[in-house]
């Protein structure tokens, strides 16, 4: 071979290990260990310390939706290189304690774990039916230390949820502090009467201590995440439980999340009707740039291609992206370390989407390189 031949050979060879080289991925749970039949429903934030708390559902004899489910956590205190041994959070025997949706207090540096629970033996249609022993009820749990104890889970339902509502869910993902000290958590819910679903967030004004409901966004719309865009207004990012349309709905509210207006499609943003996650980059007024990152399966008819998607302009576009896994993949949460690395914690598999929960690790310029299709 020549050496003109040999010397492309190489730069292909070293161009194609740049691009495998810039982004870390691997398995944070993976499916059968530690006695749990499957893991799901992702959900990860940073300390104020810069620790990584990977939080998930154990679901100890199938990979369904209710049952033995347990809240389990995984750390790490080197960015999300590496995790220590899974801590249960929350276990409550053959029941179901699920939805982790964790939210930082900057303030105190307490973590605030908001979660739901049900009786194991009650399915969602048992819940909606109003056929089931009990409805879906709150609870929170906090985290002093960095995230290495917790307290036992208090139940909170009475303060956010309304009687005329059967199913609840917290997040899933994780909650937001605004710029004016506020805790928010997304949510969504079901009214009995009518089985309509909706989004709609808990809000905190004192660090976490108590909790009260905050505006509804709706109808047709499911699980949710939230942002602080740069006018100070919020916006809603929620699941479409019209399975006929396959896109993203979007929601904004412009008094700290009280009151919400009428969703719209983003078109930009296809699902195959799924979970998302939607986490602030950065913001000009921090020295920065207004940037906001959205992650989930980028595909109108399965749960598969996992995408990360970039917006310079508050959400109105979303123009470069970067896909993490062509193949199965599901619910994500997104977060940002102190360096600007990407973390995004996502449900992949190769067969289907439950065989592992797994961290992406990249940085920005690695994503913003490649168009959005």
């Amino acid at each position: 071979m020549q050496r003109s031949a040999i010397l492309c050979t190489l730069c292909f060879a070293l161009t194609v290990c740049s691009a495998r080289a810039d982004i870390d991925q691997a398995a944070v749970f993976r499916a059968g260990d530690d006695g749990y039949h499957t893991y799901r429903i992702p959900s990860i934030i940073v300390t104020t310390k810069g620790s990584v708390l990977a939080f998930c559902e154990g679901r100890k004899n199938s990979s369904r939706d209710w049952g033995d489910i347990d809240l389990v956590l995984k750390r790490s205190t080197d960015g999300g290189r590496t995790f220590g041994a899974a801590k249960v959070i929350w276990d409550d025997g053959p029941n179901t304690c699920g939805n982790p949706c964790p939210v930082v207090d900057r303030a105190s540096g307490t973590i605030w774990l908001l979660m739901t629970h049900n009786v194991g033996e009650d399915r969602e249609s048992d819940i909606l039916a109003g056929k089931s022993r009990r409805d879906r009820t709150v609870w929170i749990a906090h985290g002093a230390d960095d995230g290495q104890s917790w307290s036992n889970p208090v139940e909170i339902t009475p303060t956010i949820k309304l009687p005329t509502w059967n199913w609840y869910a917290t997040g899933p993902g994780a909650g937001i502090q605004l710029s004016t000290g506020r805790l928010v958590i997304p949510c969504d819910h079901v009214v009995a009467a009518s089985r309509v679903r909706n989004s709609h967030v808990i809000l905190s004004d004192d660090g976490g201590r108590t909790w009260r409901l905050g505006g509804t966004a709706g109808p047709d719309t499911n699980e949710c995440e939230v942002v602080e865009l740069a006018d100070g207004r919020l916006m809603l990012n929620m699941r479409n439980a019209d399975r006929a349309q396959r896109t993203r709905l979007v929601s904004t509210s412009s008094d700290g999340g009280l009151t919400w207006s009428k969703p719209a499609r983003d078109p930009a943003l296809l699902e195959p009707v799924c979970q998302a996650s939607l986490r602030r980059y950065g913001l000009a007024a921090d020295g920065g740039r207004d940037r906001l990152l959205f992650s989930n399966p980028a595909d109108r008819d399965a749960r598969r291609r996992m995408t990360v998607r970039l917006s310079h302009d508050e959400g109105e576009s979303w123009p470069l992206s970067k896909v993490l896994h062509e193949g199965p993949s599901a619910y994500s949460c997104l977060a940002v370390l102190g360096d600007g690395t990407i973390l995004c914690l996502y449900e992949r598999g190769e067969k289907n989407p439950y065989e592992t929960i797994t961290l992406a690790r990249f940085r920005l310029d690695g994503l913003v390189e490649q168009p959005a299709p």
